[in-house]
């Protein structure tokens, strides 16, 4: 029996995520798109005039910042999730060496060993979930204004309002290097990355 046409080409991908996971980092996506599209809305005066009805615009980034964590509670129901969660905590000696490698010029790729998730990833992962949860307590602070002190309110929005420009700076990073890997996407996409590119990127990552 004949292998089918296509069997060297299927070969040559490795499986990186499941389908579990690219729901949760689609469904995330999506609500964290919509946050900061209703926080421009609420904070730039030319978006506000652009969409107006400010009371509609101020309820659907409340109930979104709400929702936001609940796709990563429901990826926890599966264990490829929990598993890359707990890959994505565990920092080891190659993760050093990559961050040293980064931040130097004309640094080889060969020069950043990294597993299946590298330093820069852990490091986005770990700020983008404290800055969530942040965002979500002094959110709640705003939102319930009768059940705290004015100067807890005060200091909540001055820290949610600065936190959020920070998000904004670093979500367009994240954007940024998404889109200067084409495979990386394609990954998050399909579910599979060529071994080529997880050989290269991902040197001592064994799926």
């Amino acid at each position: 029996m004949r292998p089918p046409a296509d069997a060297p080409a299927l070969a040559s991908r490795v499986r990186r995520f499941t389908p579990a996971e690219r729901w949760v980092h689609r469904a995330t996506a999506a609500l964290m798109g919509l946050c900061v599209a209703t926080a421009a809305c609420l904070y730039l005066p030319a978006f506000a005039e652009l969409v107006g009805r400010r009371a509609l615009v101020v309820r659907v980034h409340e109930w979104t910042g709400l929702l936001l964590p609940v796709p990563v509670l429901a990826g926890l129901l599966s264990r490829a999730f929990r598993a890359d969660l707990g890959r994505l905590n565990r920092w080891g000696p190659h993760d050093r060496t990559w961050l040293r490698a980064a931040l130097r010029r004309g640094t080889r790729r060969a020069e950043r060993p990294a597993g299946k998730f590298n330093a820069g990833q852990k490091t986005y992962a770990a700020w983008i979930a404290g800055a969530s949860l942040v965002m979500l307590g002094t959110g709640l602070l705003m939102w319930f204004t009768h059940l705290t002190p004015l100067l807890w309110r005060t200091s909540a929005t001055f820290v949610h309002d600065w936190l959020a420009l920070t998000i904004g700076i670093v979500l367009a990073g994240h954007i940024g290097m998404a889109l200067a890997d084409p495979e990386a996407r394609r990954g998050l996409r399909t579910g599979s990355v060529s071994r080529e590119w997880a050989e290269r990127e991902h040197s001592l990552w064994r799926p």
